[in-house]
């Protein structure tokens, strides 16, 4: 039955999309609530109840957000309009990212699944949303499939991708060697072929530091939870086979991230791009000629800790596969430790992302951690706790703390009990920083005005991803309740009304800055990608209503400072989803 269900999800989100599409600018509620709110499409975003569009897990946490009104109580309607709940409204409380005083409606305590939506005097009545065991395994298949979708060197075949099939774009099989890769071997010109992989963001480059993380997040969400990845499959071209969908889909970046290391030193080259971005058009029609450019201490440490978590993951599967692995990590590292300092900058020609990154400390962290999990040797521990690196909330500039997620994981029988202890505690420390601002908030979220920049969506959901790790250690359920608080968050419990994921909530965003998804003849973005959502910086020079941090978001393609997509915003989305769900 779970392949079953899992087979049908295609068609779940084209229905979806399709209920979106039919509303007004895709404003329109859900199936739900449109037969049950008073609602009107002209009443302002402040006077919403804001809450997770899709809906709660039974025995979880269940917050939603009242615009400070002056009814004192609230009630969950089921789906033939009886109350099944009352509840009390607090005292307004202020949130500063939003500048918007609330109060906060917690049904906690209310476990029946069903259908349901909130009513509050003064207030039009709340989207629908569901009570349910399984309310977030088909928003979690479609992140994860997005990766399907943004595959580079692939034909996109209907029976696979509904009505976002496209054909191949990027074969990639003649790429040149761009001045700044030279070597005696490779000199510039040099045709290489390195296909595969998937499409970092909006634009068709690849980039080795984004697709380190993203790698690794879900190699991480398989380690961590293989039963929940045991027999779940999404409709790819690989489903049915001898593997895990989630594992064939990374094997699909793996294959092209192994072509990036240069054979002959073992130094990694920074990306695969053209000299600057192609315009808003399908990957068969962006045919300008791509580049290796530049090896780089970045990419190549990146490249390491990557192979050497893909190593161990794939040694029970295919031991060959993962020796090669193994050994490309560890050729890897010898090139960083001898180019210690060899941060990327773009080369004069090339304008397009630099995922630049000049403090490598934890590159080098993270980087030892994972070698020395994967093969033992006391060298690499050694070299970890030299650098001294702290935990906190990783990014792809920032990724000391994935070093701390694997060796909770993997490291309490390699080292003693006062190291393991250390490391637990340091992930827990991150946490209980996150737990106690998510407690005190206004919204329920760990979120402050200085999380809200590039990427913010991403920076909600790692953080949900260091709660769930210290869920994981304790059992404590006040980390899962911040961790759902965050993921209340991007499904649609904030001050912009959106649900940031691409074809699921009431309002998802229409307008992603995902070349494919505007240049396509699809009225619907590609589905189960999260937007980046609010930035206050606005460096696109869009057409904002909002300079308040939690607002600062314009749902158009125009918008690729909020409205973007990456790889590595949606892998956070993917483990986490499957977190709340597999423990």
């Amino acid at each position: 039955m779970a392949a079953l269900r899992q087979f049908n999800l295609l068609v779940l989100a084209t229905f979806s999309l399709t209920l979106v599409a039919c509303g007004s600018g895709g404003d329109g509620n859900s199936s739900v609530s449109s037969s049950s709110s008073s609602s009107s499409s002209s009443v302002s975003t402040t006077e919403r109840i804001k809450l997770n569009q899709i809906g709660y897990l039974p025995a979880a946490q269940k917050v939603a957000i009242v615009p400070d009104v002056a009814a004192t109580a609230f009630t969950l309607v089921n789906q033939a309009g009886e109350v099944v709940y009352n509840g009390n409204l607090p005292a307004a409380q202020t949130w500063a990212p939003a500048e918007e005083s609330v109060k906060i409606a917690d049904f906690s305590d209310f476990s029946t699944p069903g259908a349901y939506y909130i009513t509050v005097e003064g207030v039009q009545n709340s989207d629908g949303f569901s009570i349910s065991d399984t309310v977030y395994s088909d928003v979690h298949d479609a992140a994860i499939k997005a990766y399907y979708f943004n595959r580079s060197s692939s034909e996109l075949q209907a029976q696979h991708a509904g009505d976002w099939a496209r054909a191949a774009g990027h074969p990639d099989t003649n790429v040149l060697v761009h001045g700044s890769a030279v070597s005696a071997e490779r000199p510039e010109g040099t045709s290489i072929s390195s296909s595969k992989g998937w499409y970092d963001a909006g634009d068709y480059n690849k980039y080795i530091v984004n697709s380190g993380i993203s790698t690794y997040t879900l190699l991480a969400a398989y380690e961590h939870f293989p039963a929940f990845y045991a027999d779940r499959e999404w409709n790819i071209p690989e489903s049915g086979g001898d593997l895990p969908d989630l594992l064939d889909e990374v094997l699909w970046n793996l294959d092209w991230m192994e072509t990036m290391q240069d054979p002959n030193d073992g130094g990694v080259y920074h990306k695969l791009t053209t000299l600057s971005f192609s315009g808003g058009v399908m990957p068969a029609a962006a045919t300008a000629q791509r580049y290796v450019v530049a090896k780089g201490t970045s990419a190549t440490l990146n490249f390491a800790a990557v192979m050497a978590t893909a190593s161990r993951v794939f040694k029970p599967i295919d031991s060959s596969k993962a020796a090669a692995y193994l050994a490309a990590a560890e050729r890897a590292w010898d090139w960083a430790i001898a180019n210690p300092e060899k941060a990327f900058t773009n080369p004069s020609d090339v304008k397009t992302g630099e995922y630049g990154d000049g403090e490598l400390n934890d590159e080098f962290a993270w980087a030892a951690a994972e070698l020395f999990i994967s093969t033992q040797e006391a060298s690499y521990l050694a070299e970890f706790q030299k650098r001294n690196a702290a935990s906190g909330v990783p990014s792809w500039g920032y990724v000391s703390p994935l070093a701390y997620i694997s060796l909770v994981q993997h490291a309490e029988t390699m080292v003693g009990s006062d190291d393991y202890s250390s490391f637990q505690s340091s992930l827990v420390s991150t946490a209980d920083e996150l737990e106690s601002l998510y407690r005190s908030s206004a919204y329920r979220v760990s979120m402050q005005v200085s999380n809200f920049g590039w990427g913010s969506n991403s920076d909600a959901l790692n953080q949900a991803m260091m709660l769930v790790q210290a869920w994981r250690i304790t059992g404590e359920q006040k980390y899962r309740d911040a961790a759902l608080g965050l993921v209340d968050y991007a499904l649609g419990k904030n001050p912009t009304d959106y649900s940031y994921v691409t074809g699921y909530g009431a309002r998802p965003p229409m307008g992603i800055h995902h070349r494919q998804s505007h240049a396509d003849s699809v009225d619907a973005p590609v589905p189960g990608f999260l937007s980046g959502g609010p930035n206050p910086g606005q460096q696109d020079g869009c057409n904002y209503t909002s300079n308040v941090p939690a607002k600062s978001f314009v749902d158009d393609w125009c918008s690729y400072a909020s409205n973007e997509v990456t790889i590595n915003w949606n892998a956070p989305l993917v483990y986490v989803l499957a977190a709340v769900q597999a423990m």
